[in-house]
């Protein structure tokens, strides 16, 4: 889709979360909600420094988490599990749909596989909340995603992104944590370039390994690139402290490249302002 008038909005939370507008829909990206404090008892323990920059009381409705995983508390700390458990929709990996529906609740819970796909105007499937206020042929599917390196991959466990589709409307990737540009060209050349790309940057780490276990600013730029993107909003350079990059290092990664849809390719998305994107 090229249409200048199409748009999205984009309420950024901190780290990886925040509110995506899309096509009628308000989904709620890797829910953390946790004022700042310290999880884990070994060398890998993730530290918050700041708590979410808006309130969920003042996000209004939201009809959907997408979960990129479960199991690491950057992607979903306390209050944004027991959040995203009350909406009416929960989507993620199978792993995390199995751990999130022993926790109670009243959300649909779905788990779905890599390059797997659901409709979400499909009320047998999603619900009938989602349902009505999705367009019809509007379709989400979970993407392949590699959390650092290859060989980490049992010990960082299972990690997915996702791909909003619909007939008239912007098509969105969500990264989640992927750390490999070579993933990016995958998923671009089995389901073709988009309109707007959310990309979790950051380069996390932690020290037992010695690399990024998400995209380098250098890494973003190459991915948006790669994706043709129109539009790129950047998540997860904030709030925790092993982000070895901040906002700061993509700005310089992605300055002076401009969006055929007009002015920088790399949205302003303001801590807690609700930022409408032109695509």
């Amino acid at each position: 889709m090229s249409s200048s008038a199409a748009s999205i909005a984009v309420t950024v939370v901190g780290g990886p979360t925040a509110l995506l507008e899309w096509a009628g829909l308000r989904l709620l990206l890797d829910p953390t909600f946790d004022e700042p404090q310290r999880y884990g008892p070994d060398d890998d323990d993730l530290e918050k420094t700041d708590g979410p920059a808006v309130a969920v009381d003042e996000l209004g409705r939201i009809d959907a988490a997408l979960v990129s995983h479960h199991h690491h508390e950057d992607n979903l700390d306390h209050q944004g599990r027991n959040l995203a458990l009350t909406l009416p929709l929960v989507v993620t990996t199978p792993a995390g749909a199995e751990d999130l529906g022993t926790r109670g609740g009243t959300a649909r819970v779905i788990g779905l596989a890599d390059d797997e796909g659901i409709a979400l105007d499909d009320a047998l499937m999603v619900g009938t909340v989602v349902a009505s206020l999705a367009p019809a042929g509007a379709r989400l599917h979970a993407l392949p995603a590699q959390h650092g390196p290859a060989e980490w991959a049992e010990r960082l466990g299972p990690v997915c992104g996702f791909l909003l589709t619909a007939p008239g409307h912007p098509t969105v990737y969500v990264s989640g944590d992927n750390s490999e540009v070579s993933v990016v060209e995958t998923i671009v050349a089995r389901y073709g370039t988009v309109d707007a790309a959310v990309l979790f940057a950051g380069a996390a780490r932690v020290p037992a390994i010695d690399a990024a276990l998400t995209l380098t600013a250098a890494d973003a730029r190459a991915a948006a690139l790669v994706l043709s993107a129109r539009r790129v909003v950047g998540l997860h350079v904030d709030q925790w402290t092993h982000f070895s990059e901040g906002r700061d290092a993509l700005e310089r990664e992605f300055a002076g490249l401009e969006s055929p849809a007009g002015g920088a390719l790399l949205a302003a998305t303001p801590l807690g302002a609700r930022t409408e994107i032109t695509l």
